[in-house]
């Protein structure tokens, strides 16, 4: 009696992703390419047979076949925060210091995993009901591209889990490219006569940017996962530790790097460090630390996170990697600002996996105090791995020639000729000229970006292109721009590799910016305050200036006197505000951007003198509220005056509890903290405001 189709394709696929996971995640294939390569076959035989019988999920649905036009952005479950670093012994030990301080522990040792730091691209996977539902790039650890149609194609990555949570999950790691297939690819186009990728990590990055799924397939990229961010898993307390976390990632067929270790002291974390440091060329991925958390979930969430790490967990870098080369040149690039640094242009040299033409100077000073001088033979080494920086000339010559003469810096602008200055308090040498082409371009960058004006698809080339036809001099002809002129630009391709990487016109691209330069116009007054660029105004103080002045015009208009008696305002930035505010091309920008319907009020809640109802209240929330967004309920209690934080200690308050609560609200029971529902922090906050 013949197979049922169904049985067969459920046979067909279990057997495939089995051979796959073996393959490309434990690296012991059980069956040669060409009977897999029999099994595929099939597979797609009877589904091209049974076309009603096609999931998404099954291994024939891969690789999609036609290019994407453009990336989405997604909003994260939670932030993709960075890692703090440690670079020696020591700091790893006042790191468990601090960890055992904060978590109450005294001198009892605390149990960490230790992780390869995988050199890669960092990437969200969405799994619901066990099934890949989306990848995403960590972006600016808030907002990401959506890469869905590429994750598909990784085969280390399953499209449905075995026997994982049928609950919306997401799940962290990085993607990579192994070594062996960076080599075959760069083989490749050397026999091609075409320039080679600079190395691994760049080229898996620049795979996942790529819009040709069918390219990305061809590259052969590689992942690891380390992180459950679970909505109704972990939150409900399923998993303890990290280590039982990592063992259920890898019991559902995720690739899980087998290398991490449970350290029961930091004693164990030193060695496992010092390990790697010396094995770390075994491997066949590029990895530039170890990454040490914390296991114990219910601790990380009383240790916490600042608004950049989580202070459960660091990042040990491995010492960095140094070479020798000629210092052929240095050279000055003019920054958003005006200041005009130094960079070093080096005869090409490979170290620690890249080849190195370029290298930090920071600053004239330093460049004297270390008498570096163009002709000289120098050391440089990549600080983490990651920036190559000069350390010192190699004297005197090898080769016993001459030193050239000192360098200096140069007293013109090199984009546009003006004369450079530096005030006397500072070591920066800077352009002053507004309209200089190096400023204006990387202005409207900072102006595009997703903390300012967050005019999405505004990039380098296209800001390039604006500038080279004259068509943008100042931030307020973007606003003149039309649908039509954005439409003609030509782009060149993302992948000039490919057989598809021809220039090509923006088009609907092109629309996209115009309706997104559109819609920035409603942006509110703190992210234009911030996207004008004003020397010292970071996005905090930008967000102060605006809820308290309320409006653009008594911005430019206050005295330093009266800017600087705003709390978090100090005299430096006092001082910028006042010298922007001052000059009459600035004057005219902001009145040229009112006109074009750029609003230029604040839309936060104005200020009080007097301390809200819930002044000295901390809350934690946890869970989702049927009544009001998350961001709503923070804004509601802010605005009463109370603090909210991400993380349950004895200082907590109150923890609200909606539905799906997790870990927090067992962490609030177990230190006594006082817990409310959804009716009762609704009756809290009426009573309150009334």
């Amino acid at each position: 009696m013949p197979t049922p189709p169904e049985q067969r394709l459920k046979e067909l696929r279990e057997t495939i992703r089995r051979h796959e996971e073996r393959y490309y995640i434990h690296n012991d294939p059980e069956i040669s390419d060409e009977e897999f390569d029999r099994l595929l076959h099939e597979l797609e035989q009877v589904e091209a047979d049974h076309p009603d019988l096609v999931t998404a999920d099954s291994p024939t649905q891969r690789v999609a076949g036609h290019p994407v036009e453009g990336f989405e952005t997604v909003e994260h479950v939670t932030p993709m925060l960075s890692l703090d670093n440690a670079y020696n012994e020591g700091e790893l030990r006042a790191f468990d210091e601090r960890v055992r301080k904060a978590g109450g522990l005294g001198e009892a040792p605390v149990a960490y995993v230790a992780e390869l730091k995988i050199d890669g691209l960092s990437i969200a996977l969405t799994y619901e009901e066990g099934r890949l539902l989306r990848g995403a790039t960590r972006g600016n650890g808030t907002r990401g591209d959506e890469v869905t149609a590429n994750v598909r194609t990784i085969r280390a990555i399953p499209l449905a889990l075995r026997g994982g949570p049928a609950a919306r999950i997401e799940v962290r790691g990085e993607v990579y490219l192994p070594r062996a297939s960076f080599e075959r690819i760069n083989r490749e186009l050397e026999d091609a006569g075409e320039a080679l990728f600079a190395n691994p990590r760049n080229t898996a990055a620049g795979t996942m940017r790529n819009l040709d799924p069918a390219l990305v397939s061809k590259r052969n990229l590689g992942a690891f996962v380390y992180q459950l961010v679970a909505q109704g898993v972990a939150e409900a307390g399923h998993y303890r530790s990290h280590s039982e976390t990592l063992t259920a990632l890898a019991s559902w067929g995720l690739p899980v790097e087998p290398h991490w270790k449970r350290c029961e002291t930091i004693d164990a974390i030193v060695a496992f460090c010092e390990e790697w440091s010396e094995r770390r060329q075994t491997l066949d991925f590029g990895t530039d630390g170890v990454v040490i958390k914390v296991d114990d979930l219910a601790l990380r969430e009383t240790l916490g996170a600042t608004a950049k790490f989580p202070r459960w967990a660091t990042a040990f870098k491995f010492p960095a990697q140094q070479a020798t080369t000629t210092l052929e040149a240095i050279e000055v690039n003019v920054g958003r600002t005006g200041a005009v640094t130094p960079y070093a242009v080096l005869e090409p040299v490979k170290l620690a996996g890249s080849t190195i033409s370029m290298a930090t100077l920071h600053n004239a000073e330093d460049v004297a105090r270390k008498d570096l001088r163009p002709g000289d033979r120098v050391l440089i080494e990549k600080g983490g791995d990651v920036i190559p920086k000069v350390v010192k000339a190699i004297l005197p010559h090898p080769d016993g020639t001459p030193r050239g003469d000192p360098w200096r810096m140069p007293a013109e602008c090199p984009e546009c000729g003006s004369t450079l200055h530096r005030d006397e308090e500072e070591v920066v040498w800077r352009c002053d000229n507004p309209s200089c082409p190096a400023r204006l371009r990387r202005s409207l960058e900072h102006f595009a970006s997703r903390s300012a004006m967050n005019i999405e698809g505004l990039g380098a080339s296209l800001v390039d292109q604006l500038i080279e036809r004259g068509l943008v001099h100042d931030f307020a002809d973007l606003y003149h721009l039309t649908a039509t002129q954005l439409e003609a630009l030509v782009v060149a391709p993302r992948e000039p590799r490919s057989e598809r990487a021809v220039p090509r016109k923006l088009g609907k691209v092109g629309r996209n910016v115009a309706d997104e330069i559109e819609r920035s116009k409603a942006n509110d007054l703190s992210r234009l305050i911030y996207a004008l660029g004003i020397r010292h105004v970071g996005e905090k103080a930008a967000a102060t200036l605006a809820r308290h002045f309320r409006t653009m015009e008594r911005v430019m208009a206050e005295p330093p006197d009266a800017l600087q008696s705003v709390a978090e305002i100090g005299p430096v930035v006092a001082r910028s505000v006042r010298a922007f505010a001052d000059e009459p091309r600035n004057q005219e920008l902001v009145k040229r951007l009112k006109a074009a319907g750029v609003n230029m009020e604040s839309q936060a809640p104005e200020p009080s003198d007097q301390p809200g109802p819930l002044a000295g209240k901390t809350f934690v929330l946890t869970g989702a509220l049927a009544s009001m967004s998350r961001d709503e309920a923070q804004a509601a209690l802010e605005r009463l005056g109370a603090k909210v934080s991400g993380s349950v200690s004895k200082k907590t308050s109150y923890v609200v509890a909606g539905n799906e609560a997790g870990s927090k609200l067992e962490r609030a029971r177990q230190l006594g903290v006082e817990t409310l529902d959804e009716g009762a922090f609704v009756a809290l906050i009426m009573k309150a405001q009334s």
